[in-house]
């Protein structure tokens, strides 16, 4: 039996919102005389916004506060429509994905926030996906696979029979260690990188998942 069901992470795959969300933290940073690079962050990519924030904050010798990420998710709301980049394609690849009788979820580190915003940038609803599991619904953070076994089960589905989409060598590995079958989309990280991780395919694009899984 093919499989059928596609768990998405977010950032890197749906949206490019990096960059976005790094200025919206060094930004939010400041206010805590913080004064974060952009390539302070490349290391947590994909761990969830308490690392990515926390892990700077400790680089800089600071102590991580919740405020922090809060006031980072309230200026990353304000850019994001200028800068959060959707992925050409992004809509129409997922309501095609629909049509050929796929069931779609997102599996994103980033808490609801960040996702509800980000979806809101792309022009869908968490109503367009059958489950839409964030970092604020779980306690491990990838590489920990917790994330991809919460979501598979609220599909009903076992994770060997999904597909994971991913942009990050942690999300990658989460998705292998749930069991899953990993197609890598490069960005942060290179298709080498993303394809010695362990995933399966690469693909340069977003647009041609359709057809990729139709040939897996």
């Amino acid at each position: 039996m093919s499989k059928k069901a596609i768990m998405f992470d977010m950032d890197g795959v749906l949206v490019n919102s990096e960059y976005c969300m790094r200025h919206s933290a060094i930004l939010a940073l400041k206010e805590w005389n913080i004064t974060a690079e952009h390539e302070d962050f490349i290391e947590f990519t994909g761990m969830g916004e308490d690392k990515f924030i926390g892990g700077v904050v400790a680089k800089h010798g600071g102590e991580y506060v919740p405020e922090m990420k809060i006031r980072s998710y309230e200026i990353y709301d304000q850019l994001a429509g200028d800068l959060v980049e959707v992925t050409e394609g992004t809509k129409e690849m997922l309501m095609e994905l629909k049509r050929r009788g796929y069931r779609i979820a997102v599996a994103s580190a980033a808490d609801h926030t960040k996702v509800c915003i980000n979806l809101r940038c792309v022009g869908v609803t968490p109503e367009d996906f059958e489950v839409v599991t964030t970092g604020s619904d779980v306690e491990k953070k990838k590489p920990d696979p917790e994330i991809y076994i919460t979501t598979a089960q609220a599909m009903g589905e076992d994770p060997a029979n999904c597909f994971v989409i991913e942009d990050a060598v942690a999300g990658i590995t989460a998705g292998i260690r749930a069991g899953a079958e990993c197609i890598g989309v490069p960005g942060t990280f290179t298709a080498d990188e993303l394809s010695q991780a362990g995933a399966i395919r690469v693909i340069q694009k977003i647009i041609e998942l359709p057809d990729v899984l139709a040939n897996i």
